[in-house]
């Protein structure tokens, strides 16, 4: 039984990851993608990573979230909008079923009972770090889907978490206001009394909650990873969170309506729990979605083999050599200069892989990186005077302990020397060659630039 299982099991996935996507009907394409996806996603879960993050953020949620809406009341108040914290409460926990309105009515207590003035400098400062560190925990948490290693700098960071904590709550709010304010005006109650107006307003009115929480999640999709994520990949990825979102809260709404067995057996403390279980669902959800978008923008990823691709060292200085040569063909012949992305599309390996060598390029002093949205890179030295010997060698340390180097390690003498050959024969099988040799002859439908245009 357990041989034929595996036996199915390997013809599966050679029927799902075998076939060329290239030259088949869209439809075709399109059920392929998606069931990879669909098992890429299952796979990531399963693993333990996506769920070991989600704990963390409950974590990090129960400590931040009454400071949070403080913060968002104090703001909130100055508007005369802040008792409409409540109903959003309300509705956010609405998988809790009727004990939502003793959760919220608790959070709502603790509020009130938060006094700034008598905190002090310090218990402010300690209060403001802890919703910070919820949103910084965040955004670690959707650079590690994206596989981004450079988090945001600290200037970024203070202006983006600040605009988040103050503008955020004003322009969700400001949204609410708006559509009640359209529901009970008098000329869109005559507008609905027409049909089919009036039943297209109905089933708009069942499915605004999707469309409002697929709304919120395209935009945490698209302005939380520190990278440029498109538009419709963050779009499918809030759909598929969005729908996920609101059917498990009506799963977990029917879940604790006929469970009575939390009562029992944790007492007082069954609605703390099915707090933080509602609360690990949902940021479970959130990382899900994001874990779709992703893999909807970088279809590279989409391997049969979960992990981060190993690169062997003849590999990264392959690679090496490739990037450097496409880079200093475009700085030397006036093209457009190549973004991570672009050239993860030009080559057909994954980000990361490229992330990896382009970031010890510019660790070493050989590429600088630009400050644009959508970062590119640009020789950071005249390319005449970088040898090829020294781009290798760039590559070759990378990511080397500065407690363990090759000189820290005592070798025989005939090691050494065998060592000291190989050094000598790479440089001279090397001669002069350079960057800018790497960047080839000018293309053939354009003249060469001038020696200082180089």
């Amino acid at each position: 039984m357990s041989w034929n299982l595996t036996q199915l099991t390997a013809r599966f996935e050679r029927a799902l990851w075998n076939p060329p996507l290239e030259g088949i009907p869209w439809w075709k394409a399109f059920g392929f993608r998606l069931a990879r996806i669909v098992l890429v996603v299952v796979r990531d879960v399963e693993s333990g990573d996506l769920t070991l993050r989600a704990m963390g953020l409950v974590y990090t949620t129960l400590l931040s979230l009454v400071p949070l809406l403080a913060l968002s009341f104090s703001v909130l108040k100055a508007f005369g909008v802040h008792n409409q914290i409540e109903p959003m409460l309300n509705q956010f926990l609405a998988a809790l079923g009727d004990q939502r309105y003793e959760v919220t009515q608790r959070i709502i207590g603790f509020i009130q009972n938060l006094n700034v003035g008598v905190l002090g400098a310090v218990g402010l400062m300690l209060l403001l770090y802890t919703v910070v560190s919820l949103i910084q925990k965040i955004e670690g948490s959707f650079n590690h889907i994206w596989h981004v290693r450079q988090p945001r700098s600290i200037g970024e960071r203070f202006s983006n978490y600040l605009s988040v904590l103050l503008i955020g709550p004003i322009l969700v709010f400001s949204a609410m206001g708006l559509t009640a304010g359209i529901a009970t005006n008098s000329l869109w109650q005559n507008l609905l009394a027409v049909q089919p107006l009036g039943e297209f307003a109905y089933w708009l009115g069942r499915f605004t909650p999707y469309l409002l929480v697929i709304a919120a999640f395209t935009f945490i999709y698209v302005f939380v990873p520190n990278t440029r994520v498109r538009f419709l990949p963050a779009l499918i990825g809030g759909t598929v969170g969005g729908v996920l979102w609101q059917s498990a809260g009506m799963l977990f709404a029917l879940f604790v309506a006929t469970s009575t067995r939390y009562s029992a057996i944790y007492s007082g403390f069954a609605i703390l729990v099915l707090f933080m279980i509602w609360l690990y669902v949902s940021w479970l959800i959130l990382l899900i979605g994001a874990s779709v978008a992703f893999y909807r923008q970088h279809p590279d990823y989409l391997v049969a083999r979960g992990g981060e691709p190993a690169l062997s060292i003849r590999m990264r200085e392959r690679l090496a050599l490739t990037l450097m040569s496409m880079i200093a063909r475009q700085h030397v012949y006036g093209g457009a200069p190549w973004s991570a992305e672009r050239l993860t599309q030009q080559l057909s390996v994954p980000l990361h892989a490229v992330n990896l060598v382009v970031d010890a390029l510019c660790d070493s002093g050989l590429l600088a990186m630009s400050a644009e949205e959508e970062a590119t890179y640009l020789p950071a030295r005249d390319l005449a005077t970088v040898s090829v010997k020294q781009l290798l060698d760039a590559v070759r340390r990378a990511d080397e302990d500065p407690a363990l180097t090759p000189d820290a390690l005592p070798v025989p003498m005939p090691i050494d020397m065998v060592l000291l050959k190989l050094e000598d024969a790479i440089g001279a099988a090397l001669g002069g060659v350079t960057l800018r040799d790497l960047a080839g002859p000018p293309p053939a439908d354009e003249p060469a630039k001038p020696a200082l245009l180089r």
